[in-house]
């Protein structure tokens, strides 16, 4: 694969995620939380490899604009919800910190 299908492949995953973060945040909201739930471990897997082609495309020298730490941060605190088991915590931070922080990537 070279670097412009890469990118391409990147863009194109980062620009479905967050309809996923909204579907979430509804399914939680709709107590459907066992798809959630799958939803979310989607979402960590797929975020896996976002981090992984982040170290592949910064090798190449393209610049994302992807903070890590940011993204830490909410999988902390989406950690935390869960833990706690608390699903409207859960779904905001989906909805109203995850969601909007990747929408500005994709613009």
């Amino acid at each position: 694969m070279d670097k412009k299908e890469i990118v391409d492949e990147y863009y194109k995953y980062i620009a479905k995620i967050p309809a996923g973060l909204q579907y979430i945040a509804d399914s939680l909201r709709s107590d459907n939380v066992q798809t959630a739930l799958n939803e979310i471990l989607n979402f960590s897997e797929g975020i896996t490899w976002i981090n992984q082609m982040e170290e592949v495309l910064m090798n190449q020298g393209v610049n994302t604009n992807l903070n890590k730490h940011q993204l830490e941060e909410y999988l902390n605190l989406i950690n935390e919800g869960l833990e706690k088991q608390d699903f409207v915590l859960v779904a905001d931070i989906f909805e109203y910190e995850v969601l909007p922080y990747f929408e500005e990537i994709v613009a």
